[in-house]
């Protein structure tokens, strides 16, 4: 990890302990919630991309290299990782469940936000300095992820149940449309992961994670950036670029995946390669849920 990543990290995690006291009794914070949790995804999507990257920001297969395993009868398959992106999805569904019954129920879920987001965060960096721990580690990170989700989820779901009722199921829809359209798309050739698209896509990414940690620095001094948050047409385009960038992110998933494969990693990088899967996933959600309630505040 390069010291512009550990900085950008830990003040992302100082910034989580000095906004705890937050409550949601205005929407305005419950927005900041979200954009903390934006930036931590961003970070560790920023992360998992710095581990495969050789001179310039392009996917390489030195992180592969360093951990070969020679039978290829229990090395790492693309159907693998998939499948254990599947149950990881499972467990992350679970937990949903769970703290979205707490919200419905009128408990506090303030306590599984954050402990879900500071959480995810430390597992997220352990998985990346220690790879061969993702078998164990990248479960816990989706049980996380789940509190994290679910509770953000009930309260965008209360939020605008009268402009747009159905925003959840409409957000998690677009989610796993959006993925499936870009899978095809990297399945049949029509995006490919070329060196250069690499780069445009790690330097995007890298951007708005940046951005986002200089939106939430500024508003702690009262400095607000309202397209953020509103549904003007500037914060709508805003939003439908970060969207793209997040989807155009899976196509490095995907390709993560078939390198590692054609590598010969071993089998505990399935575990690795859909963690990485997974935090694009929730990243491109988060999003998407933004993005749907711009378009509801203006009806």
């Amino acid at each position: 990890m390069n010291p512009t990543a550990s900085v950008l990290l830990f003040s992302i995690y100082v910034d989580f302990i000095k906004t705890s006291w937050l409550n949601f009794n205005n929407v305005n914070q419950f927005y900041l919630e979200v954009l903390c949790e934006n930036v931590l995804i961003l970070s560790s999507k920023k992360l998992t991309m710095e581990l495969f990257k050789s001179g310039n920001p392009t996917l390489s297969e030195k992180a592969f290299k360093n951990t070969l395993y020679i039978d290829q009868n229990n090395s790492m398959t693309v159907r693998g990782t998939l499948n254990k992106f599947g149950f990881m999805f499972l467990m992350l569904m679970g937990t949903a469940y769970y703290s979205w019954k707490e919200y419905a129920g009128g408990g506090d879920v303030q306590p599984l936000i954050w402990g879900g987001a500071i959480g995810g965060l430390v597992i997220a960096l352990v998985i990346m300095f220690k790879k061969e721990w993702s078998p164990y580690l990248a479960p816990l990170y989706a049980l996380l992820e789940g509190l994290f989700i679910g509770a953000i989820s009930a309260y965008y779901n209360d939020a605008f149940a009268t402009k747009m009722p159905n925003i959840i199921m409409n957000a998690v829809g677009l989610t796993f449309g959006t993925a499936i359209s870009m899978y095809f798309l990297y399945s049949f050739k029509i995006i490919q992961a070329t060196e250069k698209f690499k780069a445009i896509v790690f330097t995007a990414t890298a951007g708005i994670a940046v951005f986002y940690l200089i939106a939430m620095v500024v508003r702690m001094f009262g400095v607000e950036m309202a397209f953020l948050h509103e549904g003007s047409l500037m914060g709508i385009g805003f939003s439908l670029v970060v969207v793209a960038i997040a989807a155009l992110n899976l196509i490095l998933d995907f390709d993560m995946m078939e390198r590692g494969a054609e590598a010969g990693a071993p089998k505990y990088m399935e575990w690795y390669g859909a963690f990485g899967l997974m935090v694009t996933i929730v990243w491109l959600y988060l999003e998407i849920l933004r993005l749907l309630s711009k378009l509801s505040s203006r009806k």
